[in-house]
């Protein structure tokens, strides 16, 4: 990750965390930009290897059309209840288009890892489903923000 978090530093997550936390998460907030300006957030299941989120997502949803024209986007990952169990991950950078659109299954190294960790975590499967309708998107984080408010004195 290249951008370093600033503020809250006393609350963000160890790099620790913030894998256990991106493995554990089911659902995230990916937002995207129109042509125009308008915001657009919409909810998908991800991956996390380590390093990058991949998001599945739908070819012929609003999302995948408007990162076709332009790349930039924002995910928010984030957990708890109460004001003392909020934490989260904000990450934002590229989206970078993996393997063929929409997935069929062609041989591509780099969907390797992604594709035994979605299935395992989403089905309970060890072989990746493919159904014609969804491909991978990778964001490599240019910057991510992290809080878990867990660590504030008193929660």
């Amino acid at each position: 990750m290249t951008a370093t978090q600033r503020r809250g530093r006393r609350i963000m997550m160890t790099e620790a965390e913030r894998d256990a936390f991106l493995t554990e998460q089911r659902t995230c907030r990916v937002a995207t930009v129109s042509a125009d300006g308008s915001p657009h957030v919409g909810a998908l299941w991800f991956v996390w290897d380590g390093r990058s989120l991949w998001l599945y997502s739908i070819t012929r949803s609003r999302r995948w059309a408007q990162l076709r024209k332009d790349p930039r986007l924002a995910v928010l990952v984030d957990d708890g209840v109460e004001y003392g169990e909020l934490r989260g991950i904000e990450l934002s950078g590229t989206a970078v288009f993996v393997g063929e659109a929409p997935r069929t299954g062609e041989p591509c190294h780099e969907l390797d890892a992604p594709e035994r960790l979605f299935p395992q975590k989403y089905f309970g499967m060890t072989q990746m489903p493919h159904d014609g309708r969804h491909a991978w998107l990778r964001l490599t984080p240019d910057a991510v923000t992290s809080w878990d408010f867990r660590k504030l004195d008193g929660a």
